[in-house]
């Protein structure tokens, strides 16, 4: 097994409903010696950029589509190359793409020359997570799984070879994912989470969230049996 993974913690302030929240995020290295994919970059893309270090960025995936992701996406895909075509490619879920284009419409505003203010209009992911896509990084696979919810393009990434689910902000150690205790979705989260666990229970891979400590499917699929009324809280 060549592929391993490495994490790099982040924090810093993003916003939710028009209300500003400290988190603290874990990006997800996944490669070999040569080449790496970038799960979640949150707030500082020079240190997720420092741990990739020489390797090749293959692609950058986002497990949901909040700011604090697409702030530091560009940089870390761009990976201090000037042409854009020698970028790493940005894959989002496509249940996402209005976070995505509130974001990047909030930042043209911001720009004082035109034809900048137009391309960050018109920028898009350029690839659209889909239930059951698969990536490739040196001898793991990674598997896309749509899990809404958190938000309706959340993700999380299962990787049979690896051992690992990346969880993203769908599901964090003892408790569905979430920024400052918000929910989107609480109901089709939870049942996101139940159908991310129950295949795998008898596997036990690690769970690897997008904020806190890992834990365990199967650690994870004891506690969301009693999650239900959880799931009916306004």
């Amino acid at each position: 097994m060549d592929a391993r993974i490495e994490t790099v913690v982040t924090s810093g302030e993003t916003s939710l409903y028009g209300t500003a929240y400290d988190v603290e995020n874990n990006t997800y290295i996944v490669g070999n010696d040569d080449e790496a994919i970038v799960i979640d970059p949150g707030f500082d893309a020079e240190k997720v950029l420092k741990k990739v270090g020489d390797r090749e960025v293959m692609a950058v995936i986002l497990t949901d589509g909040h700011e604090h992701h697409l702030r530091t996406a560009l940089e870390v895909a761009a990976a201090g190359e000037e042409d854009e075509d020698d970028w790493a490619p940005i894959a989002l879920h496509r249940g996402d793409r209005p976070l995505w284009r509130d974001y990047f419409a909030r930042l043209a505003k911001e720009e004082d020359d035109e034809d900048d203010a137009k391309a960050l209009r018109s920028l898009e992911p350029d690839i659209w997570l889909e239930d059951g896509g698969v990536f490739q990084i040196g001898d793991a696979q990674l598997e896309i799984l749509h899990t809404p919810g958190h938000t309706p393009g959340s993700v999380s990434i299962v990787s049979d070879q690896l051992g690992v689910v990346f969880s993203g902000d769908t599901l964090h150690r003892g408790q569905p994912g979430s920024i400052g205790g918000q929910y989107e979705d609480r109901r089709k989260q939870i049942n996101s989470i139940g159908a991310l666990l129950t295949p795998l229970r008898e596997q036990d891979p690690r769970v690897l969230p997008g904020q806190g400590e890992e834990t365990t499917a199967r650690e994870e699929d004891a506690r969301w049996e009693t999650w239900g009324a959880f799931a009916e809280e306004d």
